[in-house]
């Protein structure tokens, strides 16, 4: 499931996802990574959009713009017949099946597995988790619109992942800096 909704306020209001990086717009390269594990369904949360690979599920929260939780309670409902599921930002250019396969192998018996930065930091939009889990904590949060995800994931048990290659997948681009640091790095 990915997140691709939001303002994207530090770009100008550009549409972020749909940026490219590479020349791939970012929230493509994201699809690619969860469908080379085999994901399926493939779950985008936000609007309809050209340029989307075929076979993609997109579905959007409501009322739109309803935040991560609200979004979050509509893709688990996309997936509600998985055992896992991957819950992922659109803005990671970095991100590669085989970061999602570390977070596979980092689930363990726990709720969840994301990724922590070298502070220490969860990267709550970078992460696999367990539906029945996830599903339990969207029915315990109350109304989800506007709700905080760390909020939400705060009661689950999670596995912090550390990534130990170059490249951390879970960097995500919310500025024209953050732009130009991810061109560069798949140059």
């Amino acid at each position: 499931m990915i997140l691709a909704g939001g303002r994207a306020a530090r770009l100008g209001g550009r549409d972020k996802p749909m940026v490219a990086v590479g020349g791939v717009p970012m929230l493509v390269r994201v699809v690619n990574a969860v469908r080379e594990v085999g994901a399926s369904p493939v779950v985008v949360v936000g609007p309809d959009r050209e340029g989307l690979p075929p076979g993609i599920t997109v579905v959007r929260e409501e009322p739109a713009g309803g935040g991560p939780v609200a979004a979050a309670a509509v893709g688990v409902a996309a997936v509600a017949e998985n055992e896992k599921v991957a819950l992922l930002a659109s803005d990671l250019p970095l991100l590669s099946a085989e970061a999602i396969r570390v977070l596979l192998r980092g689930l363990g018996a726990k709720d969840g597995a994301l990724f922590v930065d070298g502070e220490g930091r969860r990267q709550l939009l970078c992460g696999v988790w367990r539906v029945r889990a996830l599903r339990r904590a969207i029915q315990q949060f109350g109304e989800p619109g506007g709700g905080s995800l760390r909020r939400l994931l705060q009661h689950l048990e999670v596995n912090e992942v550390r990534w130990e290659g170059e490249r951390a997948p879970y960097v995500d681009c919310d500025t024209e800096e953050d732009l130009g640091k991810a061109r560069r790095a798949v140059q």
